[in-house]
């Protein structure tokens, strides 16, 4: 597994590093100690894990992963207990408080690697974009999210900002709708219209509309109505 540190302390990161050289399932490909420099080596090495502290200068890490497209699974390592209980709101593998016990650490990374190993077939990095398993952090106000791409059924454009539709919840967050078509696997998600990007995979129903148009109902009994445009696209996609 690759892995990041990031830790505005020089001391923290190489006491993780150490700690860390006890397993050879782990390669730690480069140390960061602030945000905007995590922010780069994270797009440019797609870690599977980053080893992630809170409270740093100007940013703090949930600033960070605000921030990411792609957000990696992450363990953070703190001085404080303050921040445990939102770190898993955002479904964080661990938290980890310095200085770090070697038990505790064993602990988190064991079932980490196991997985890893199980899984590394199923790994899509060789592809770009974002597909059904992979994960996105949201914000919206104080709420904070890790989401996998199966379970969104919908991004609806509002001006500047998108609402995702997961489950029962619909954060906003700002993001050109026309950005994020770039970033996901067209395959999966189709853009319906100027407002709406559907996950195909939710699709219950389609129907004959106005005009040489489709509407589409999503499982949660919600309807898209396609442009006629992209209707012809779409007959064109899901034709044999």
């Amino acid at each position: 597994m690759n892995i990041i540190l990031i830790d505005d302390e020089r001391l923290a990161r190489k006491e993780m590093s150490s700690l860390l050289s006890n397993y050879s399932e782990l390669n730690i490909i480069d140390e960061c100690s602030n945000v905007d420099e995590a922010k780069v080596s994270i797009q440019k090495n797609n870690p599977d894990l980053i080893f992630l502290d809170i409270e740093m200068p100007e940013k703090n890490g949930f600033d960070l992963l605000a921030e990411l497209d792609f957000v990696p699974k992450v363990i953070f390592v703190t001085a404080y207990n303050d921040y445990a209980l939102k770190a898993f709101d955002v479904n964080a593998i661990g938290y980890l408080t310095k200085p770090v016990d070697p038990e505790r650490l064993k602990n988190v990374i064991a079932p980490l690697i196991e997985n890893h190993a199980t899984k590394k077939q199923e790994d899509s990095r060789q592809d770009s974009k974002l597909g059904l398993e992979h994960q996105i952090f949201l914000k919206d106000g104080d709420k904070c999210w890790f989401v996998t791409l199966k379970d969104v059924r919908y991004f609806e454009s509002e001006g500047n900002y998108i609402r995702v539709f997961f489950n029962h919840e619909k954060p906003l967050i700002l993001k050109s709708l026309n950005i994020l078509e770039e970033k996901l696997d067209e395959s999966i998600f189709f853009r319906a219209n100027r407002k709406h990007i559907i996950n195909l995979k939710h699709i219950t129903n389609i129907e004959n509309w106005f005009s040489g148009t489709l509407r589409i109902t999503l499982n949660k009994n919600e309807h898209i109505e396609v442009s006629r445009r992209q209707s012809s696209k779409f007959k064109t996609l899901m034709s044999l």
